[in-house]
């Protein structure tokens, strides 16, 4: 029986250079699914170009509302969502984000199946794909540029004017400018570890929690953090990284220790709104808070980092947060301030990279349930809507749903 992918044009502005599959990958895709056709809908904004496709010998069309399955990587707007069909995107509506209750409500309308790759998960519960790495990345590579800029060390070229990573990594000798500052990354997944990527390729020397804490450099340094090393329970019993993930609002944070000592924050650790944050806007009028360059790489606006207050975009990434009035500037207004890069879409900058990252994980995990037999059901746990009624895993937004009904 035959299955037929139609690859979107993505809609949402500003417009995002990724796709789920490059070129190569759909060629791939379709020589291990013996009954898969990739069609792809014109696009002028794809960091693959409609002719690299046609290349391989691809169908490019601007009509693919006859395939089985429309896949896109960010929200479709609600006005073009095709009735009936089914959709892969990033909804971004399982954590009731306010800005996309009326694209649910759209799908339910619509009678639209959506399936969301952020709920694509294994027998474990792991996520099975993910931009992470890229954001991660580009993130670590965005904070060495921006502290490079407040500091006018020196002049990194923007991610997103490099041709790919390789062209990217081609800018990393200039960090060798750096005094000896210390830098934090918080976290331990595919964000965390793809920041990582970038301060070891850059030369950074990485030491231990304890060292960076009580000891002086004569070069940058980083530390990694995991939660916890900077939480612990409120009730003082031992730490429980599972206990943590359950039951976050028993604990507190103890990233005071690290205010005195570090002058670059790198957060690239998940954050629950019910976990302590890492400080508070008070602690940054402390006299030893030494911070002074954050990127927020996760960018939870008013979430773990308090002077993330808004996100930031790719074309205007920084600003500055004034510690004493508690207001946002423009970036680099002056010293005293606290730089903030919060680019809430950072694997767009190497789109053409991200996207072969994303597709191998695609092709790997995915298509083979999506296109064959979802027996383990990884398809089915991923799927919010179907038939014009939330499924059940996912009844738990019917009053984000009924909010908009009633706006």
């Amino acid at each position: 029986m035959s299955f037929t992918i139609g690859l979107i044009r993505e809609g949402k502005t500003p417009p995002d250079k990724r796709v789920p599959l490059t070129p190569k990958k759909c060629v791939e895709a379709q020589a291990t699914f013996a009954n898969l056709t990739v069609v792809v809908q014109s696009s002028p904004v794809r960091g693959y170009s409609d002719q690299e496709y046609r290349d391989l010998g691809l169908e490019v069309r601007e009509d693919i509302s006859g395939c089985d399955v429309l896949m896109g990587v960010k929200e479709v707007p609600p006005a073009q969502l095709i009735a009936g069909k089914t959709y892969l995107f990033f909804s971004h509506t399982v954590k009731k984000q306010p800005a996309n209750r009326n694209l649910l409500r759209e799908v339910l309308n619509k009678k639209i199946t959506l399936i969301d790759y952020e709920l694509l998960t294994n027998a474990q519960g792991e996520r099975i794909v993910a931009f992470g790495r890229y954001a991660g990345i580009v993130g670590a590579y965005n904070a060495l540029l921006t502290y490079g800029r407040k500091h006018r060390l020196f002049a990194l070229k923007p991610a997103h004017e490099c041709l790919d990573m390789d062209d990217m990594q081609e800018e990393f000798f200039k960090v060798k400018k750096l005094p000896p500052i210390k830098m934090v990354v918080t976290g331990s997944g595919r964000v965390a570890k793809g920041a990582l990527e970038v301060l070891d390729r850059m030369g950074i020397r990485r030491v231990s929690v304890y060292d960076y804490l009580y000891l002086t450099f004569k070069e940058p340094v980083y530390t990694q953090l995991r939660s916890s090393d900077y939480n612990r329970r409120r009730d003082g019993r031992v730490w429980d990284t599972a206990d943590f993930h359950a039951n976050p609002q028993e604990y507190e944070s103890t990233f005071d220790l690290f205010l005195p000592v570090t002058d670059l924050l790198i957060a690239c650790a998940y954050w629950h709104p019910s976990a302590p944050r890492l400080f508070e806007e008070a602690d940054t009028q402390r006299p030893d808070f030494r911070i002074n360059t954050i990127a927020d790489v996760t960018c939870d606006v008013n979430g773990s980092v308090p002077t993330t207050k808004r996100s930031s975009s790719i074309a205007d990434p920084a600003f500055d947060y004034n510690p004493l009035t508690g207001e946002l500037e423009a970036p680099y207004a002056r010293p005293a301030n606290i730089t903030v890069m919060a680019v809430d879409n950072l694997p767009c900058e190497l789109p053409r990279n991200a996207s072969r990252d994303f597709g191998r994980q695609l092709l790997d995990n995915v298509l083979p349930h999506l296109v064959g037999n979802d027996s383990e059901g990884i398809i089915a746990r991923a799927t919010i809507a179907r038939d014009g009624e939330l499924m059940p895993r996912y009844q738990y937004l019917a009053d984000y749903v009924a909010e908009t009904a009633k706006a």
